[in-house]
């Protein structure tokens, strides 16, 4: 990680710049916050100390030019300050700082409050890594167009709708909701296995064809799993392969691919495949035109009890329009007419989704 120091004062700039290089870490120093706003404009840094009171331009200065910049990445922000009130340190934190070290410092101090930024940083890292796996694997098929975005966007507002939900509180939290957000693109990484002659097939599937299909399932869970058996201890991983796994089960147990009934399927999985399936039907592809919305919502609360969990789909109805705005903020095609659902029995497209 290289740091980048902002101080004018010479003997704390150099007892910073010790302190990081001791500890492992790459530091630049510059006098003031004009100087570290032109270092940062060269893109190779996105942890900042600053000093609140210098010359040109002010700690907190700095910070407000960083948040304005948009900067591709986050720049996470130290502002180390003599200004000890809680007037301050509300001036700070409106500015954009992420944290606070008043001087004289503590060295120690210092550096667990660098890698704290550190490890926020690299939870960044960790999101960007798993949406771009699960974009190239979705590259195959363009036919899904922004399908990864409307899912995970579904994901969250369902799972924060949930989460008011007291029979929830002991399974959703915050953590709950982020993890489920960033895993959930995953859901089709299985599909990386389907031969092009089934995956891209402008039509409906037969039987053979839907049987090895449906494999992406489990073969997603596997790829996982073994990422799994190295970091065992990454909740993530854990979530994204119950999520590949289980995306495809139903309530009534006529799912697949272990035929899970009830609360046997993880609440992960249970959510993404409402979500999943509201955008299968909501959207176009080469075997069926998308749906309206109520239609999409009539067919999702007649397969309450059997496809889907009920009180998940209480919390759908109860969200409906924040699914809506998702749609249209994410549309890759004009409004859907109020076309007729295909046959129960030709409903490949869940399976396909």
């Amino acid at each position: 990680m290289k740091v980048l120091v902002a101080d004018d004062d010479e003997i704390s700039r150099e007892i910073l710049v010790n302190t990081l290089v001791h500890s492992g870490f790459s530091v630049v120093a510059v006098n003031d916050g004009a100087e570290a706003f032109a270092e940062l404009r060269t893109g190779n840094y996105q942890l900042v100390i600053t000093d609140w009171d210098m010359p040109n331009m002010n700690g907190v200065e700095l910070i407000r030019a960083i948040r304005q910049a948009g900067f591709a990445s986050y720049t996470y922000v130290i502002l180390l300050t003599t200004h000890d009130t809680s007037q301050k340190t509300v001036e700070g934190l409106s500015a954009g700082a992420d944290d606070f070290i008043t001087k004289p410092f503590d060295p120690p101090e210092l550096v667990v409050r660098v890698k704290n930024g550190e490890r926020v940083l690299s939870l960044e890292t960790r999101e960007v890594t798993i949406f771009a796996l699960a974009k190239l694997a979705e590259s195959r098929d363009t036919d899904t167009g922004a399908h990864l975005e409307r899912v995970r966007s579904y994901c969250r507002v369902l799972a924060e709708q949930l989460a008011t939900n007291p029979i929830w509180t002991s399974q959703i939290n915050g953590e709950f909701v982020q993890l489920l957000y960033s895993t959930s693109p995953l859901h089709d990484i299985g599909k990386v296995g389907i031969p092009d002659c089934v995956l891209l097939k402008p039509g409906l599937l037969n039987q053979r064809e839907f049987d090895l299909m449906k494999t992406h399932a489990e073969l997603g869970a596997r790829t996982l799993e073994a990422a799994l058996e190295h970091f065992p201890n990454a909740k993530f991983l854990k979530m994204a392969r119950d999520i590949a796994r289980t995306h495809h089960e139903r309530w009534d147990g006529s799912g697949y691919p272990r035929g899970l009934k009830g609360e046997e399927i993880p609440l992960c999985g249970r959510i993404v495949a409402v979500a999943d399936v509201y955008d299968a039907l909501t959207s176009k592809r080469v075997y069926k035109e998308s749906y309206a919305h109520d239609l999409a919502r009539t067919m999702i609360v007649e397969a309450s009890g059997k496809h889907f969990d009920p009180e998940i789909v209480a919390g759908f109805l109860a969200c409906e329009d924040q699914f809506v705005a998702i749609r249209l903020q994410y549309s890759d095609e004009e409004p859907a007419s109020e076309a007729e659902a295909l046959p129960a029995s030709e409903q490949v497209l869940v399976a396909q989704s």
